[in-house]
């Protein structure tokens, strides 16, 4: 499968995260901060250097991920100010997408409501009403501006967003009917703050031509008490479906790339060691 990593994650010196990336062999590039400055916010002459630098050292974009819509709420209509300045940084991202030859662009969704559907009561005391049908007029923008520059969207699946699980980032590409523009961009560990069970309940959700770009960590969870622990690469509570995840993919022809998210560190800040701590279980359950 294709394998790349979330480059930030080692470092923001881009070329010491390449000469990394050619140590373990991996070969896409996924783009989020580089340098202290995210994606749509460099200079022209910023992104010919970026673009210069993987093209020569071999290592394609599998996407750029800037945090478009995050932060936003029900209370935010579509053209209001934040919106507004979510679309022109999304427009400068798919400017840079095109130079540096990126497929895919992702996007975020609005913060969470905790509920919102229900049934038996639920839908009158408890559900926050139409705080779902609030977030469609956000995204369907994006999703228009996405099919005119030929380029597609990913939605990821977030701890505090709206979309955050397999569920409900399949639910929104429906209801926008955006299947073409628009597909999953799953996280799994981030998932699991809302209890979806990864294998097979969550990866069946977006099987069937959903799934777009995959970021690959390991945490463990404990919701009631409000903790998240990002753990080392088969220690947490995915260990037992990663090998599952990955046989499944394989099955299912997946040709999207595998990013994995190096968010772990051994108690010393040392991101990079964290990396290097994780990556070879992570090769060796997804190569």
């Amino acid at each position: 499968m294709k394998l790349g990593v979330i480059c930030d994650g080692i470092s923001r010196d881009l070329a010491h995260t390449v000469d990394v990336m050619d140590e373990f062999d991996l070969e896409y590039a996924e783009l989020q901060f580089v340098g202290d400055t995210e994606v749509g916010d460099h200079s022209k002459q910023e992104i010919a250097e970026i673009d210069k630098l993987l093209r020569d050292r071999g290592k394609p974009v599998s996407c750029l991920s800037r945090h478009v819509f995050a932060g936003m709420t029900g209370a935010n209509k579509q053209g209001d100010e934040l919106h507004t300045k979510h679309m022109d940084a999304l427009k400068r991202v798919i400017e840079m997408a095109h130079i540096v030859g990126s497929p895919l662009v992702r996007i975020m969704s609005s913060k969470k409501e905790q509920i919102l559907w229900g049934h038996n009561g639920a839908e009158k005391w408890n559900v926050a009403k139409g705080a779902w049908d609030a977030m469609l007029p956000l995204i369907s923008p994006a999703v228009d501006l996405i099919r005119s520059e030929g380029l597609k969207l990913v939605v990821e699946t977030g701890n505090g967003t709206m979309v955050n699980s397999n569920y409900t980032a399949r639910k929104l590409i429906d209801d926008l009917n955006a299947k073409d523009a628009l597909q999953v961009l799953w996280d799994p560990a981030n998932n699991c703050w809302c209890h979806e069970n990864a294998f097979p309940e969550g990866y069946n959700e977006v099987k069937d031509g959903y799934l777009g770009h995959i970021h690959i960590k390991d945490v463990q969870v404990d919701t009631p008490r409000a903790t998240l622990e990002v753990r080392r690469m088969g220690e947490g509570q995915l260990a037992r479906l990663f090998q599952p995840i990955a046989d499944a993919l394989c099955r299912d022809n997946y040709d999207g790339v595998i990013s994995f998210e190096s968010v772990y560190h051994p108690g010393n800040n040392d991101f990079e060691e964290g990396f290097r701590q994780c990556i070879g279980q992570f090769k060796q359950l997804f190569s």
